[in-house]
């Protein structure tokens, strides 16, 4: 089996629909201050903007009261686009998860997830629009990829859930925004460079970002390796997140078709690597998939593979499967799910099984964008034999 990953390392994202327009959150601060100058205003202009945004979470220009009222439309039109609209957002566990579908300014559907717990709250970004990696039991690796996002269509994800927060949205009254993940729709690292600009404008310090702390930011990655390595020299101290999933070539390379170029050592011995240049111990993620991959001999191999390069550098998160409808991959039985987790532990690997959320309201990535996508599929066929029988 064989794949096709495109690597974004160099450049903007550019998809077949064209670019998302400039935006305020695609600049760094330099950037800011020779955009607001471009429109007449001085440079100081950009930093007030940057409060606004990073600080007082809007995007509407008419509140920004003290930039001067005569530049606020040519502030809005040069650097305000609206990048995202909501089309549907379902809610489950009393409230406390929301899942929001988003259509970007080319039509293009993705997905994010705010979760609320106690002490904390995370919200789950797409960085693509669907997905490259084709991984077997992945609703988004199955829908193929259209394009990867933008810094500011990632960054505006985050800063709607962290107004929507703020203004006490959610059950249990005004909070923060405490974590993001990078565990939506698409593979990040294959999108590398928007990505690196919104975790900046994610972890920079108020009033050049959001000032969410680099620990509780966390990049996940199927394997891209190369990739891997260049986030290790970055210098972010944020978590790494390695989907694998299997820890065996024949079967990953089934479930996750990229290994056949990076295999499970040689993503392993990256994810190690990363471990070593920034002291932040790696997630290992594993979908338990029924009668696949959760036999205990893979989880005694897992342990095997993880302990071969070292102990105290890796963590361990079994996740039960939201099953996809329509799929033949299910959860794994619950006695199965315990004996797993019990050999991994047993073994002395950190183990914490994910709390999954949502799945009443399509909790697996991707299914919403889908089905939304069917929708408009089925209403565009309709349409077209519409318009055959009135012609006949």
């Amino acid at each position: 089996m064989s794949t096709s990953v495109r690597l974004d390392l160099s450049s903007p994202a550019r998809g077949p629909r064209g670019k998302p327009p400039r935006h305020f959150a695609d600049l760094g601060p330099d950037e800011r201050a020779a955009a607001v100058t471009e429109l007449g205003l001085p440079a100081f202009r950009a930093k007030q903007v940057a409060t606004h945004y990073y600080t007082h979470l809007t995007a509407d220009t008419g509140a920004m009261t003290d930039v001067p009222a005569a530049a606020r439309g040519a502030l809005a039109e040069a650097l305000f686009p609206p990048l995202l609209d909501k089309v549907r957002t379902l809610t489950a566990d009393r409230g406390t998860t929301v899942k929001t579908l988003w259509r970007m300014f080319d039509h293009a559907l993705v997905e994010s997830v705010l979760m609320r717990y106690p002490g904390r709250s995370t919200l789950c970004v797409s960085s693509q629009v669907g997905c490259g990696l084709a991984c077997a039991f992945c609703a988004t690796g199955q829908m193929g990829l259209t394009r990867n996002l933008s810094t500011a269509e990632i960054v505006e994800q985050v800063r709607v859930a962290a107004r929507s927060l703020a203004d006490g949205d959610l059950p249990g009254g005004p909070t923060r925004l405490s974590n993001v993940v990078f565990m939506g729709m698409g593979e990040p690292l294959a999108n590398y460079n928007a990505v690196l600009g919104a975790v900046h404008r994610i972890i920079d310090p108020a009033p050049d970002g959001l000032g969410i702390s680099a620990r509780n930011v966390t990049v996940s990655s199927a394997g891209l390796v190369p990739a891997i390595d260049r986030l290790a020299g970055e210098g972010l101290p944020v978590t790494f997140a390695l989907s694998l999933h299997a820890p065996d070539d024949e079967l990953r390379s089934e479930l996750v078709p990229v290994n056949t170029r990076w295999s499970v050592d040689e993503a392993l011995d990256a994810a190690h690597r990363y471990f070593q240049a920034t002291g932040r111990r790696v997630s290992i993620e594993y979908a338990l998939i029924c009668d696949v991959n959760d036999h205990a001999w893979r989880a005694d191999l897992l342990a095997e593979k993880l302990l071969a390069r070292g102990k105290h550098w890796v963590h361990c998160n079994p996740i039960p499967m939201n099953p996809v409808p329509g799929s033949r991959w299910t959860a794994s039985d619950p006695a199965v799910e315990a004996e797993f987790v019990a050999r991994l532990r047993a073994h002395g690997i950190p183990t914490t099984v994910r709390d999954t959320r949502g799945s009443e309201i399509d909790g697996a990535c991707g299914q919403l964008a889908a089905d939304e996508s069917e929708v408009r599929a089925m209403r565009a066929t309709a349409r077209r034999r519409a318009v055959e029988e009135e012609t006949q």
